[in-house]
Parts: structure tokens; C-alpha cells; sequence
């Protein structure tokens, strides 16, 4: 059985002027027919399920749908269509800084966010240490929130919701949170959690993200969904030529091209990479001596390409022997 199914859900939301012309105009323009309002779908007909130990990483570009989903998964909002089912507790970091007092202190916020999540004070009590340990605000535990820097507060998020043991965990752009330390620490964290059965989601920026730690993606595009698949390399490819393209894929067929486009520019780029390189290499070169250039030359064909020096007739180390050495 699915931990998580999303069958056929669309979330609409529905503007119009009502904040702005208040009550007594409302209900003048309701009688006279005059009342205007606008109807947006955030996400429409998206469906995935996922198995315990899962890890689905959402791909889009900014307005696709991907925080209001990740919203209706987590409860926050209900879809307008289709449904939701999930079977399991869920941690969810969608807005880090949101849900703490600022004049709370770190050790209250901290109970207060496991309250949130649905825990007793006895397993709070039990873990407490390890959270602070893990955001590395020892020194900062009595200090009142609000006086945390932007990265200490993602860091006390990130650590109470990795901590506290949940079946589903939905990360919303926040593994980049922190340094380059923590960053790494976070993501070893997260794979841990995942080799423990826990099931994931991750909406990120970040291709080398999804591709190191996914086993299954999700592609919206303006609510629209593109993909649900596990060809999560695939995929990732295609979308990362899409950026660039802008042309989104109709068929399975049209994803290969992409994906094959991507690797053509890239080892176009690769080469011309190794020719820059090798430009520089020989203006380095020619400033030298004749001889020190030779030896130089030689010495780095010894390392790298020893296969080009074995086709003279003498041994590569004969060969750097018999230049003279440079003076100085």
C-alpha cells in the first residue's frame, strides 16, 4: 500500500474585488450582476504515489505549482479537485521561519514547534539535546529567538523536523540552508533518514540535489504535470535543456531529445573548455625558455598522456633525460 497517493488533485484559487470595494458594494454589484472574479488553477489533474523509503523530488520553474501541492500534501490546504491519501505523520518545511515566537527563547521555540508536530513533552525532553546539538546552537539556547541569525533559525527548522522521526518529511528549498558545513551535514542527515524507511519530498532548485538523492520526480509546468517517473536522470537532463530551450516536451520521445541535446552542449562546452586550457598552457610555455618549455611539456605528457610519449622510439624518462635542464 502507498504511504502518500495523489489522485487526480487540482487546487483553484479564486480572486476577485471583494477586499476592495467592501460589503455594502458587493452586495450592489452581486444584485446588478456586476461582480467580477478570477478563477486560477494552481495545480490541475497531478497524480504520483509513493512507497515507503521514497524520495520525489518536484522540478519547475518558478509559478509551476510545486509549494501549493506540497501545501495540499501537507494538510495546509484542500484540493478543489481529486484527493489526497496519506497514511503517516508529516514533518513539513515549507516556510522555516514561520511557526516560532520571536521572543520565545530557543529551548521554547523548540518544544513549541515539537508541539506543533504533534509530539508530547516526554519525547521532546528525550531529543531536545540532540536538535540543539545537530543546529549547533548550544550557545544559543537561552537566547530569545528573534535574535537568531536567518541561518540559525533554518537550522533549528531543519534539525526539530529531521529529529523527530516522522514518516513523511516535505522540504521546500531547504537543504541549502546554512553553511557549506551544514549543508553537507543536512544532507547526510537526509539520507540517513530515507536508508531508515522514512518517505521524502523535496522541492529544489538544485538539479545535482535531485539527482543524488531522488528515486523518483515530479515535473509541473503552470500547474500542469509533465512527468511522475523514476527515470530520475532522464528527466533531469531534459529539464535542465528545457531551462535553456524553453521547449516543453509533448511525448517520452521529445524528453530523449532534450536530454540528448544536453549532452551534446555539454561536451561541446567540455571541449571547448580543454582548448581554452590548452591556449593558456602554451602562452604559459612560451614565456619560458626553449628548454624549460620542452621539459615542462614533457614532464606534464609523462602524467597525463604517457601513451603519447611511448611512440617515440626512446623511453618517455630517456626522452626528458636527454633535453638539458633549464638554468636557474
Amino acid at each position: 500500500m502507498s504511504i502518500l497517493k495523489a489522485d487526480n488533485v487540482s487546487i483553484r484559487y479564486i480572486t476577485g474585488d471583494f477586499k476592495d470595494i467592501g460589503l455594502k458594494e458587493y452586495v450592489v454589484r452581486r444584485l446588478q450582476g456586476r461582480y467580477k472574479v478570477t478563477e486560477f488553477w494552481a495545480d490541475r489533474h497531478v497524480s504520483f504515489s509513493l512507497e515507503r523509503g521514497d524520495m520525489l523530488g518536484i522540478i519547475g520553474t518558478n509559478g509551476a505549482g510545486k509549494s501549493t501541492l506540497l501545501k495540499a500534501v501537507s494538510g495546509i490546504m484542500v484540493p478543489t479537485e481529486g484527493h489526497m491519501e496519506i497514511h503517516g505523520s508529516i514533518a513539513a518545511l515549507l516556510e522555516l521561519a514561520s511557526g516560532f515566537d520571536g521572543d520565545l527563547t530557543v529551548r521554547e521555540n523548540t518544544y513549541l514547534r515539537g508541539a506543533m508536530l504533534g509530539y508530547t513533552r516526554k519525547f521532546m525532553d528525550e531529543k531536545y539535546e540532540e536538535i540543539i546539538d545537530f543546529a549547533e546552537l548550544k550557545d544559543f539556547q537561552e537566547r530569545p529567538f528573534k535574535q537568531l541569525s536567518s541561518g540559525m533559525k533554518s537550522r533549528l527548522a531543519f534539525s526539530i523536523a529531521c529529529l523527530v522521526s516522522p514518516d513523511i518529511l516535505i522540504l521546500d528549498e531547504v537543504l541549502s540552508v546554512g553553511d557549506g558545513a551544514f549543508r553537507k551535514k543536512s544532507g547526510n542527515k537526509m539520507r540517513e533518514i530515507l536508508n531508515s524507511g522514512v518517505t521524502g519530498i523535496l522541492v529544489s532548485h538544485s538539479l545535482s540535489q535531485v539527482r543524488e538523492m531522488c528515486n523518483k520526480i515530479l515535473w509541473l509546468d503552470h500547474g500542469k504535470q509533465i512527468a511522475f517517473t523514476d527515470e530520475v536522470g532522464l528527466y533531469c537532463d531534459a529539464y535542465e535543456e528545457f531551462l535553456l530551450t524553453k521547449k516543453l516536451p509533448q511525448s517520452r520521445e521529445q524528453v530523449e531529445q532534450l536530454a540528448r541535446a544536453l549532452a551534446v552542449r555539454k561536451q561541446k562546452e567540455k571541449e571547448k573548455e580543454e582548448h581554452t586550457e590548452a591556449q593558456r598552457l602554451e602562452a604559459v610555455l612560451e614565456e619560458g625558455t626553449s628548454e624549460a618549455a620542452v621539459q615542462a611539456a614533457l614532464s606534464i605528457l609523462n602524467k597525463k598522456r604517457p601513451d603519447l610519449l611511448a611512440k617515440t622510439t626512446d623511453s618517455p624518462a630517456q626522452v626528458t633525460a636527454d633535453i638539458p635542464q633549464a638554468k636557474g
